[in-house]
């Protein structure tokens, strides 16, 4: 099949959860004998026309001089290219500024499905004139799509419930580490499992600054490491709030997958903040990765970890977290955690489900 995938920044990934999937989605899909082409910016650091026999197509992508609307321009480049090829197939990622321009989507020629993401209007960091053009965008998604993805039960049911649309349970995935390396520790200056982290975009829905008050507030003062990219208005504020505690260190983005890998392995404790959303992949990599996890409390991590993580609502139990839990003590939750990946949300797992489905809707079309 030709199919194309829509609706990220492109790959390889230098950014977030949606391209880090594209790119496994389309290298995994590639092996297994279809053609296909990821969409780019064209301010992507990759500049190639091709990647691991993915084809990438660039576009132009004004979002460094326009901002937010520049997002929208990109897409409607992305999805004006493909009305001019024939792809069987598009997956588009997401709807946040894609949908608007989903009546101009080649659906005579190609079968449009769509992974519905998370519940985009709820997020925080939106004003209430964002959250209700994003409760819009939710409905154009199931307007011009001809099939659905959720990432989550949760959101499969939410979608059953407010639109009546059959969509297509497949989660995220991730592949377990088995091959920890203490030599990555080095450039970080910390010792195993005598320090505690988080990894997230910097978003108020990720209880971010929940986490460092806990942080700030426990007995202990063991190396907290905040990795994500935090040149943001945001993360300045979080920065300048935290600046006194200087056990808590802000990293930056780590796209060195192996990298994550291993300062999550020999973490002491992983907190997932995540409060909106389906599976998210963080998450997955978290148990991929064999760190003991403490998370927000909400149905969409509990329904991932159940009974095998801690969770918190509050930064007081943050801070108890710290003082009291040794990961040495709960080898069970993270051995549980990790089975948990092999057994269902292993990579190679997810991506023979989403060739299922392209094959399933594929065949509609003949």
């Amino acid at each position: 099949m030709k199919i194309a995938i829509i609706g990220t920044r492109g790959i390889p990934n230098y950014y977030g959860g949606f391209e880090q999937f594209a790119e496994y989605l389309a290298k995994g899909l590639v092996q297994r004998g279809h053609e296909i082409t990821v969409y780019n910016s064209h301010l992507h650091p990759y500049q190639q026309s091709e990647w691991n026999g993915v084809k990438l197509v660039h576009c132009q992508d004004p979002e460094d001089k326009w901002g937010t609307v520049g997002q929208f321009i990109y897409d409607l480049n992305c999805i004006l290219d493909t009305r001019k090829k024939s792809f069987d197939i598009i997956l588009q990622l997401g709807y946040t500024s894609s949908t608007i321009w989903g009546w101009l989507l080649p659906r005579s020629k190609s079968i449009i499905t769509t992974n519905m993401d998370g519940l985009e209007w709820s997020r925080s960091k939106y004003s209430k004139p964002v959250q209700w053009f994003l409760k819009q965008a939710e409905y154009l998604a199931t307007v011009f799509s001809d099939h659905w993805i959720s990432d989550s039960i949760g959101i499969q049911d939410y979608l059953t419930k407010k639109y009546n649309i059959p969509s297509t349970y497949i989660p995220y995935g991730a592949f377990p580490f088995l091959t920890p390396d203490t030599t990555d520790l080095l450039p970080y200056d910390v010792n195993q499992y005598d320090y505690n982290m988080l990894v997230a975009r910097f978003e108020p829905e990720n209880n971010i600054d929940t986490i460092l008050e806990g942080a700030a507030a426990a007995t202990l003062k063991t190396p907290f490491l905040v990795i994500g990219k935090h040149a943001t208005k945001y993360g300045e504020y979080l920065k300048e709030k935290f600046m006194a505690h200087k056990h808590i260190r802000f990293i930056g983005g780590v796209y060195d997958i192996n990298v994550l890998n291993n300062l999550r392995y020999y973490s002491n404790l992983y907190f997932h903040g995540h409060s909106v959303g389906g599976t998210n992949p963080s998450l997955l990599e978290a148990m991929a990765s064999q760190t003991l996890i403490c998370a927000n409390q909400n149905m969409f991590n509990s329904a991932i970890l159940g009974t095998d993580a801690f969770y918190f609502s509050a930064n007081t139990e943050v801070a108890k977290c710290i003082d009291s839990v040794k990961k040495i003590d709960y080898a069970g939750f993270v051995e549980a955690n990790l089975k948990k990946v092999e057994d269902i949300y292993e990579w190679n797992n997810i991506i023979d489900q989403y060739e299922n489905h392209f094959k399933t809707i594929y065949s509609t079309k003949k």
